[in-house]
């Protein structure tokens, strides 16, 4: 202990107190000042924040590269993404079940059991995504029939889903290390392998989605090689670069993090109960609030798909191209959880209200600041992805009705971030369907047939206000103050 307090000591002296030595503050029971709470905060978000901007950028690159290709390309993936957002957010959702007690067990020092949650969530996770992987290439062949896909994009769109549900084990081993190393206060590595994951997802794209063709730089007339797959070698391009730092973020968790390695250390890989009971109360309604959510998507998507190709891409971009917007309430999410996670574990209330206000009241500003640029760079934004002038015409009049909603749009995301670091998930799940359900598909069925694709836009602009507003109150109660299990 002595030697911790000299090394707090200097680094107050230095002014450089690290995201570790804060930690610890919280792990042993001793004072933070609101300076050293919002350092906290701004040193957990930052490499959050850029690991989500990377995770949607990798969909923006797709998205712009295959936009090259055409109108027809590029709704080819949009008329299936919400289904892949579904399946996504349920690998999400099972890795959260057992990452959210992996920082309650570090907030009470209680390293032992943190890494036995681990142990056991590799084995439960892993076979829980080849039973979506199996699910999802079952159904590939019929989702687009069932969306109310054209001839034209049904066969591309069910070839990229396909690929796509084949690389879930990747997808969620790359979930569950992300997830437990951030949990255990280890945002910086999860980030940088994301950024590294974009990079890869460039260079894999760029030579598996075009043909071979000359390419001019600087005045050279170049030759490169290309296997012309399209809307396939996207797939392959994202599923590829995935694997890689899938690869490399388990090798990271489980023999270099300081809290969670399991090199040389013992235990049994198989799951107890009493964690999959913790994990499941947890993690299962996070799964169907991602069913509700993602099937409001999908209905939605049936609400735009009658309006034509254009409207389906332009909805596909705009949703990616906000996606850009709101990743960053989603990274200060991640470090809300894990603040208000260790507080809880470490039996501090005091501390955990206050890392809640202190990280919505972040959310909202960053966000509200991303919305005006939003609503600025809206059609720079749109001709990065699509040559196509009709789909960026309604892509930019969808993103600059989206841009008022950002505020409150965050105030839901991180609020939602704080209640699943309580492992409070059951009532923010119900807030989350009645809201999505009552509110935007109602409003949005109601105003698209006289005002087309921003009459659906406009619906969802007005639910995320009111979904906001209703996080906020329950915030505010403090409830939620409580670890459940």
């Amino acid at each position: 202990m002595a030697g911790t307090d000299k090394r707090l000591s200097l680094h107050r002296i230095m002014g450089k107190q690290n995201e570790n030595d804060l930690l610890l503050l919280i792990r042993t029971g001793r004072q933070m000042t609101l300076r050293q709470q919002l350092w906290l905060t701004v040193q957990l978000s930052i490499p959050s924040i850029v690991a989500q901007v990377s995770a949607i950028a990798m969909q923006y690159i797709d998205a712009a590269m295959v936009g090259r290709l055409g109108a027809d390309a590029a709704a080819s993936i949009g008329l299936v993404s919400t289904t892949t957002w579904l399946f996504w957010g349920m690998c999400s959702a099972a890795g959260t079940g057992f990452s959210v007690q992996v920082a309650h067990h570090v907030g009470a020092g209680r390293l032992r059991e943190a890494r036995a949650v681990l142990r056991q969530a590799i084995v439960a996770v892993s076979l829980f995504s080849a039973l979506l992987a199996l699910t999802g290439a079952f159904i590939s062949g019929s989702l687009p029939v069932w969306l109310g896909g054209t001839e034209e994009i049904n066969a591309a769109s069910s070839a990229y889903f396909l690929i796509f549900a084949l690389s879930l084990p990747l997808l969620q081993l790359n979930f569950l290390a992300g997830g437990m190393l951030r949990c255990s206060g280890n945002m910086r590595v999860p980030g940088m392998l994301n950024v590294l994951m974009c990079l890869l997802d460039v260079v894999f794209n760029f030579f598996l989605i075009f043909p071979s063709r000359q390419v001019e730089w600087f005045g050279l007339s170049l030759h490169m090689p290309g296997a012309g797959l399209g809307v396939t070698g996207a797939a392959l391009g994202t599923a590829a670069a995935e694997a890689v730092v899938a690869a490399l973020m388990m090798w990271y968790l489980l023999t270099r993090s300081g809290e969670l390695r399991l090199k040389g250390e013992r235990g049994s890989f198989l799951p107890t109960r009493e964690t999959v009971r913790k994990a499941l109360h947890i993690g299962l309604p996070m799964g169907v609030e991602h069913v509700v959510i993602c099937g409001a998507q999908i209905m939605t998507t049936v609400i735009v798909a009658p309006l034509g190709v254009f409207a389906i891409a332009a909805n596909s971009f705009g949703i990616t191209a906000e996606s850009l917007c709101y990743m960053p309430g989603y990274g200060i999410a991640d470090a809300a959880t894990t603040l208000v996670g260790q507080s809880l574990g470490a039996g501090r209330k005091d501390l955990t209200r206050r890392f809640a206000r202190i990280t919505v009241g972040m959310g909202m500003a960053v966000m509200g600041v991303m919305g005006v640029i939003l609503y600025v760079a809206a059609p720079l934004i749109m001709t990065t992805m699509t040559p196509d002038a009709e789909v960026i015409r309604l892509g930019v009049e969808a993103l600059r009705i989206e841009a008022f909603a950002e505020p409150m749009f965050a105030a839901a995301i991180v609020a939602y971030g704080v209640f699943v670091g309580a492992g409070n998930t059951l009532v923010p799940c119900l807030m989350n369907f009645f809201s999505i359900w009552a509110v935007r598909l109602t409003l949005a069925a109601a105003l698209a047939p006289s005002m087309g694709l921003n009459g659906v836009w406009l619906a969802m602009c007005i639910e995320l206000c009111f979904r906001g507003t209703i996080f906020l109150i329950r915030l505010e109660r403090g409830r939620w103050m409580k670890i459940s299990g």
